[in-house]
């Protein structure tokens, strides 16, 4: 049972990994952020495809209520996409990914919005520890200065990420989450098919086996092995150790990029990975309250009716 444990555990690092690799290649190929994002869905919905007949795994949709939420989250993650990408390539790695990992806090401010969910005063707290964090990142705080752009997309990146979850929340119990990324890659390899014809994609020969990467281990293998890991895993303890993304991204681009995070990132950083896991700690013991609460009527109920 131990070895599963660690087993199952050291998946969810490995995914973290994968998926972290996304901030280094972002930043390293060299052509326009929708071109990118164009191979790496296009490659990504080719490997999830092979990965979903191999698993025979459903494609059938159940509804078409459904097809409109499904587009939208597309678009969605696409919009996610491309404005991280800006975000790495206006700034550097470290503030990129950091800027990004706001969606958990983003996502507890709007939840009460979409589901029936009181609105709990500790996310304001938390609002205002990920606006300091920002601001400590940013070391000059004017809109000309390139890491300010950098950043503020990838605070953008993170509302569109936070939408598209909110979404998307609802059928995840309905679907297999790697056919839900394969139909996510298929709504934006569609959407942004222009790009390819109408932006530069002369650096396509040098820069495809980094293309390919992007699209098979960050995006497919990523992803794939992080539902997975959902499987052995609450959200909050995946969202706590997915919370460790951006120190696996600055690693890889001090190897790689030659990028050594400044002192506001440490601070700043330290500032906003804080946040998310104190939400993911506050949610999980929320959860476990409700679901006591939840057994204890339950049993009251059935005592009532015994006496």
């Amino acid at each position: 049972m131990k070895d599963n444990h660690i087993k199952n555990l050291f998946g969810l690092i490995l995914a973290t990994f994968f998926i972290s690799t996304s901030g280094v290649l972002g930043r390293y190929i060299a052509m326009p952020s929708e071109v990118i994002i164009w191979f790496r869905s296009a490659f990504g919905m080719l490997f999830l495809f092979i990965f979903c007949s191999f698993k025979k795994i459903d494609f059938r949709i159940k509804s078409t209520k459904h097809y409109h939420p499904f587009f939208i989250g597309g678009l969605l993650m696409a919009g996610h996409w491309i404005t991280y990408f800006y975000a790495l390539k206006l700034s550097n790695v470290a503030m990129g990914m950091l800027s990004l990992y706001t969606f958990p806090v983003i996502i507890a401010v709007l939840e009460p919005f979409f589901f029936k969910a009181k609105f709990n005063p500790i996310h304001i707290v938390l609002g205002i520890m990920v606006l300091l964090g920002l601001y400590i990142l940013s070391p000059s705080f004017t809109i000309e200065n390139s890491n300010v752009q950098g950043i503020l997309f990838g605070i953008l990146s993170a509302v569109f990420y936070a939408f598209r979850i909110l979404i998307m929340k609802q059928y995840v119990a309905s679907y297999n989450g790697v056919m839900l990324m394969f139909y996510q890659t298929v709504i934006i390899t569609i959407c942004l098919l222009p790009s390819i014809f109408f932006m530069d994609i002369s650096g396509f020969k040098d820069q495809l086996p980094y293309l390919l990467l992007l699209g098979f281990l960050t995006t497919a293998v990523g992803h794939s092995l992080l539902v997975h890991s959902l499987q052995f895993f609450s959200a909050s303890t995946t969202s706590i150790i997915s919370s460790i993304q951006p120190i696996f991204g600055s690693l890889l681009a001090l190897i790689f990029l030659t990028e050594f995070p400044t002192k506001n990132a440490y601070i700043g950083g330290s500032l906003i990975i804080a946040t998310v896991v104190i939400e993911s700690i506050f949610s999980k013991k929320k959860k476990a309250t409700n679901t006591f609460k939840k057994t204890h009527k339950t049993l009251t109920i059935r005592t009532k009716k015994t006496k």
